[in-house]
């Protein structure tokens, strides 16, 4: 349904476009929802896409549309607009918006805009620049409302009334003199008790909090993890810096599957960047697949060395891809489905023996049915009652090998340090290629006498 609205719009927009229908326009993008705008860009020309900002009826409409935009688009955005407009656009952002913004752009033309800012505007999205852009610190907004802890519940209800500049009020944070976070109230605790109780006496010491160096896959895991709409930010010393709210998480989320997607497909978020490049974009695939293509040449080097036994039994040719290909698929699953269990929390290195021991009793299992079928269809397609035994005991050996082979190399690179995303398709499908191969020549050569 969503599509269909969108297609709708595009239709329209590119109608009213084409004719130089501003006014129309004007109307038409002042009642579309902002992210349903910067969705309909990726529809039109950097050009076209400069047309429609200018016509955005007012400046906190284009800098919401700016802000829901894809990061990567920025960049060559900003470089079409004039400076001073881009730099009005900015005044109305939302200060963690405008640093991920401002961090997106070439360094001058950042410190061009930072320089233009307000001061007290400039000060904020200078502090958050100074974190680093994968941490608490560097995705939560400074906007956060608090209380002093000796406020009664009359004083903290006429401050929530006038707290519409401040991002999202879920929570009321309570700080003491020297802003500590102390404590924390729900709206529902302020309407229920007397007006003249302090906050001290009513709030909740118990305060689920992130630091500012916590790393923003933890902070999104603590959010899913507890169900929380809003996370406090509090630096070394437990002074409340800012504040991560549910919409930020998402954006982590999505951006995290993202960037394990692209390594499990040997390549990196960096291509998004890179447009129609060919070339560039060729330079950032090639490492992965040169590792494939030198795995391919060590499967060809054993065909070699097993040269004598294919010579002399020509139909085993016939189940090679079988083999190498049932092998590969089984270790990828594997290996996607730990990476994600990391990614998610939901397994650790205490649980790598029970998950080995998993894997190995459904590799078999699975081995066992592939096997069976393979060998059946060796069996009647070459009338070789012995040849359907190698081609399924090697199904059944290959498959178990790649499932264990999917745990290992993929708890091995994250043990390490490395991503483990990395360890998914092209290495662990090499790997399960090189020992398919190896196992199932082995079985071929120690039957060798009854396939002749």
């Amino acid at each position: 349904m969503h599509e269909q609205k969108i297609q709708v719009l595009h239709g329209t927009v590119s109608k009213l476009l084409r004719r130089g229908a501003s006014t129309n326009l004007k109307k038409a993008l002042g009642k579309i929802h902002p992210a349903d705008i910067a969705h309909l860009f990726r529809y039109f020309e950097l050009n076209e896409q400069k047309t429609l900002l200018s016509l955005i009826p007012d400046l906190d409409r284009t800098a919401d549309v700016m802000a829901e935009l894809e990061p990567e688009s920025w960049p060559q955005l900003a470089e079409l607009l004039d400076k001073d407009y881009l730099i009005s656009i900015v005044h109305e952002m939302a200060d963690d918006d405008s640093a991920v913004f401002i961090r997106s752009l070439p360094e001058e033309l950042a410190e061009e805009i930072l320089a233009k800012l307000h001061a007290d505007q400039s000060e904020d999205v200078e502090h958050l620049l100074g974190y680093d852009e994968e941490t608490a610190g560097g995705i939560m907004s400074t906007d956060v409302f608090s209380l002093d802890q000796e406020l009664t519940v009359k004083e903290a209800i006429e401050a929530l009334q006038d707290s519409e500049d401040y991002e999202m009020v879920f929570y009321v944070y309570v700080t003491d003199e020297h802003n500590h976070l102390v404590g924390v109230l729900s709206l529902r605790q302020l309407l229920t008790v007397p007006a003249k109780t302090k906050l001290c006496d009513i709030m909740s010491t118990n305060v689920m909090r992130v630091r500012t160096d916590m790393d923003q896959e933890v902070v999104a895991d603590l959010v899913a993890k507890y169900n929380i709409l809003a996370i406090p930010v509090v630096d070394d010393h437990g002074k409340l810096m800012g504040l991560i709210t549910v919409d930020d998480v998402i954006d982590v989320m999505r951006d995290e599957a993202t960037e394990d997607m692209l390594r499990m497909a040997g390549t990196s978020e960096d291509e998004l960047l890179l447009g129609y490049k060919s070339f560039q974009i060729a330079r950032l695939r090639l490492p992965w697949l040169i590792t494939t293509l030198f795995g391919g040449v060590i499967t060809g080097t054993l065909m070699w060395y097993f040269k004598a036994t294919l010579e002399q039994v020509i139909m085993l040719i016939s189940f090679i891809p079988v083999i190498t290909g049932m092998g590969g698929n089984v270790g990828s699953q594997t290996s996607t489905i730990l990476v994600r269990g990391f990614a998610t929390g939901k397994i650790d290195f205490s649980m790598i023996r029970q998950v080995f021991f998993k894997e190995l009793r459904v590799g078999l299992i699975m081995g066992a049915v592939c096997g069976l079928v393979i060998a059946t269809v060796a069996m009647v397609w070459h009338q070789n009652y012995y040849l359907g035994l190698v081609v399924g005991l090697a199904m059944v050996t290959a498959i178990t090998v790649a499932a264990c082979m999917g745990v290992i190399v993929t708890a091995f690179f994250k043990r390490v340090g490395i991503d483990p995303a990395i360890a998914s398709s092209p290495f662990v499908q090499t790997i399960n290629d090189i020992t398919g191969i190896s196992i199932y020549f082995m079985m071929a050569t120690l039957f060798l006498k009854y396939l002749i």
